[in-house]
């Protein structure tokens, strides 16, 4: 439900969390979060503060989950003080158990948390926005060093515990590497692919994202380009919705890629990945990204830009799939596994084994449960 001017919050006892997303549109971080609560149903309430207004992600949610939603808590265009003292107030009315927040979007609400009385406050990272992937910014590398002192730090990734330690120089007990997790028994190799009637003739190259600038979806029809020059016949699916969109279907009709579908946002995504024959990830900047998990779970071979933890994901067999930052690059990954069906087969096996191995969401579950109640035995 959302939320009226009196930011009622939901009924009962449950310990009360307050969660601060720069935006609850569909992506990686709030994904995470609707398992994570789905999981534990009644056992915390949840407010979910969407700094941009968007919620879509809230049908994720299901109904055993205590949740309000308070979309654009603060409106845009305050100054840095006058937003403080709106957080601090709404802060002081809803008075969580636990503040979370998610991201360089959300970092003034770690900032007005600063002043007493503090709230337990977990910090999560899951990556870096398209304006830092060519390197972080020293002004928010300072702002996070100070801000994040005395918070707990949630980190899917080694590159982003790198950069706790290093650069933001964080208190080591402060630190906890979480990788993410996923349902196993939702993504998988059988069942019913989705029907989704993509045009042409080919294996299915499939990839799920946010059209976003940083998910660089213009590399990946780049790289197709310069692989139907070569004569391959192949079928293109795109998965997700955002800005870029328009942008995008405008370049694929200039490429000349025929058979390319941008079937926009899918709420439950794990049919689709039946009906790909392969996955890729085109991405500037990313951690951990669950799409490439998801991918894996469901069975399916993936190439990908060297971002984040993918190498380290996939594995040392799978040196071939991983391209460096150019479309000539992805196309070289993509080039044997659209030739290949065998190939394909034995690498999409691996793939599946390796996430049921690395990546059960349970031990992820268990993991955030206890940072949100502070050492509390979380399990159930």
């Amino acid at each position: 439900m959302l939320l009226p001017g009196d930011i009622a919050v939901p009924p009962g006892t449950a310990p009360l969390i307050l969660h601060v997303f720069p935006t609850f549109a569909v992506g990686g971080a709030q994904v995470r979060f609707c398992a994570l609560a789905n999981r534990f149903g009644p056992r915390w309430r949840h407010v979910i503060a969407s700094l941009d207004g968007r919620v879509d992600c809230a049908e994720r949610l299901a109904p055993t989950v205590p949740f309000a939603l308070l979309p654009a808590p603060v409106p845009r265009g305050l100054d840095p003080l006058r937003a403080g003292f709106r957080i601090r107030a709404l802060l002081r009315r809803l008075r969580p158990a636990t503040l979370v927040t998610s991201n360089w979007g959300s970092i003034e609400w770690a900032i007005a948390n600063l002043a007493p009385p503090r709230i337990h406050h977990v910090h999560t990272e899951d990556g870096f926005g398209p304006d830092e992937a060519a390197g972080q910014k020293p002004r928010r590398v300072l702002a996070r060093r100070l801000a994040l002192r005395w918070s707990t730090l949630a980190l899917p990734s080694t590159v982003l515990l790198r950069a706790a330690r290093e650069a933001w120089r964080l208190p080591e007990a402060r630190l906890h590497h979480i990788p993410n997790g996923l349902d196993l028994a939702r993504f998988r190799p059988d069942g019913p692919p989705a029907a989704i009637a993509v045009p042409g003739e080919g294996p299915v190259i499939g990839t799920v994202a946010a059209l976003r600038a940083e998910k660089n979806l213009g590399r990946l029809l780049r790289a197709a380009a310069l692989l139907r020059a070569e004569g391959l016949g192949f079928r293109l699916l795109v998965i997700g919705d955002g800005p870029e969109r328009p942008m995008l279907e405008r370049l694929a009709a200039e490429l000349g890629l025929g058979g390319t579908l941008f079937a926009g946002h899918v709420p439950d995504p794990a049919a689709a990945y039946r009906a790909m024959d392969l996955f890729a990830l085109s991405s500037d900047t990313e951690q951990m990204p669950f799409s490439v998990m998801e991918a894996m779970a469901s069975g399916l071979p993936v190439a990908s830009t060297d971002v984040g933890d993918v190498r380290v994901m996939l594995g040392p067999g799978h040196a071939a799939q991983v391209a460096a930052l150019d479309p000539g690059a992805l196309a070289a990954a993509l080039r044997p596994l659209l030739a290949d069906a065998a190939l394909r087969a034995r690498l999409g096996a691996a793939n599946r084994l390796r996430a049921e191995q690395a990546y059960d969401q349970e031990t992820m579950f268990k993991a955030y449960a206890a940072l949100l109640e502070r050492g509390r035995d979380p399990a159930c």
